[in-house]
C-alpha cells in the first residue's frame, strides 16, 4: 500500500490556506493570532497568581465580564484597561515596534 499522507510544515499549510507572508490576509491572520496569545498570557498570569476573574476585576476596577472578554478576545478592550490588568498582575510589559 502506498503512503497517501505527506508531511508538510505549518508554514506551508498557512501559505496555502491563508496566504504568503507580506500579504494583507496573512498579516491580518498573524495579528489576530498575536492578540489571542496576549489574552491567553493574561489568563495564565492570573491563574498563576491564584486570582479569579472577579478578584482581578476588583484590582483593575472593572467587572468580571470585562476580564473574561479580555482573556477570550482582547480586540475590543481598551488599551488603558489592558495596561491596568498587567499592572495588577505585577507583569512587566515590553513593546517592540518594527517599521517595515
Amino acid at each position: 500500500m502506498i503512503d497517501k499522507f505527506k508531511t508538510v510544515s505549518l508554514d506551508t499549510m498557512i501559505d496555502k490556506h491563508v496566504g504568503k507572508r507580506g500579504t494583507k490576509k496573512r498579516d491580518a491572520f498573524e495579528n489576530e493570532l498575536r492578540i489571542d496569545l496576549l489574552g491567553q498570557a493574561i489568563k495564565q498570569a492570573r491563574q498563576e497568581r491564584h486570582l479569579t476573574q472577579e478578584q482581578l476585576g476588583e484590582l483593575v476596577g472593572v467587572q468580571k465580564a470585562q476580564i473574561s472578554k479580555i482573556e477570550n478576545s482582547i480586540k475590543n478592550a481598551r488599551f488603558e484597561t489592558i495596561l491596568k490588568v498587567f499592572d495588577a498582575l505585577g507583569a512587566k510589559v515590553n513593546f517592540n515596534v518594527e517599521l517595515a
